[in-house]
């Protein structure tokens, strides 16, 4: 999906001049906390830039990002990152902001996972209860979080009962099966916050510092791909990092909660 923002162009630029477009693919879970509502105006006021969204979970980011379609892309899952830019698909990945994960269930709690000491005896928890478990399935960062997380508690996805349900699709899809079956799912929280559809379903598990959830942003490679917009995603990197961009996600709150927390080095 792409979402094209383009905010006041006839007063930003002079008749008949049109902005510089950067091409930039970000998770679902970016997309549905809002957040972008908030910067991409900002951007088109301070840089002239036009930030076109293409939405997509963080593999599919990275598989765009690999053929040359997007300038630049802002994911979550710091490992596949990492072997992104030692294949020279970019020259570095540059952390932004961070928030966390949750897991998120039905109010009854039937695997009790409110009282576990730890994500990984959550996911027992709900393991040895056959508790219905809804996964995006999508290799999304939070797809990939999630794996990892089952892995640490002992088990194999592939492995796992009827209960383990893969939906295939975005955090919002996910969310919405998990309030239907009145499943547990993980989400980040930014997602949750925002989601409208929560049924009878909260938070029941936070704070375990596996559940950190670090956004990056990754330009393409100029010299693996020329064609692209460098210098666009030079100067949107820049804004990224500034103090503007500082104040406005430090600054964006749902239900009286700080979304996301800024952590761009100088």
């Amino acid at each position: 999906m792409i979402r094209a923002i383009a905010i006041g162009l006839c007063v930003l630029f002079p008749l008949g001049a049109w902005a510089e477009t950067v091409r930039l693919a970000v998770t679902t879970s970016f997309e549905n906390s809002g957040l972008a509502d908030v910067l991409l105006p900002a951007i088109a006021q301070d840089t002239g830039l036009e930030v076109q969204l293409l939405v997509v979970g963080t593999g599919q980011a990275l598989r765009l990002g690999e053929a040359g379609d997007v300038d630049a892309i802002l994911v979550h899952a710091k490992t596949a990152e990492e072997r992104f830019v030692a294949a020279g698909h970019a020259p570095y990945r540059r952390e932004i902001m961070y928030n966390d994960f949750v897991f998120i269930g039905p109010e009854g709690d039937p695997a009790d996972i409110a009282t576990a000491a730890s994500a990984s005896e959550a996911l027992v928890r709900v393991a040895a209860t056959a508790a219905d478990f809804i996964s995006r399935g999508d290799d999304s960062g939070t797809h990939k979080a999630e794996q990892a997380l089952w892995i640490t508690a002992g088990f194999t996805t592939s492995d796992l009962g009827p209960w383990y349900k893969s939906v295939g699709a975005g955090m919002g899809a996910a969310l919405n099966t998990s309030v239907a079956l009145e499943a547990y799912v993980l989400s980040d929280r930014a997602s949750w916050l925002n989601f409208g559809n929560k049924g009878s379903q909260k938070i029941l598990f936070a704070g375990d510092p596996a559940l950190f959830n670090q956004y990056s942003f990754l330009p393409m490679s100029s010299a693996v791909h020329p064609h692209l917009n460098s210098a666009g995603a030079a100067r949107l990197e820049s804004w990224l990092t500034s103090p503007a961009a500082k104040a406005l996600i430090d600054g964006y709150h749902i239900q009286g909660q700080q979304l996301f927390t800024f952590n761009a080095a100088p």
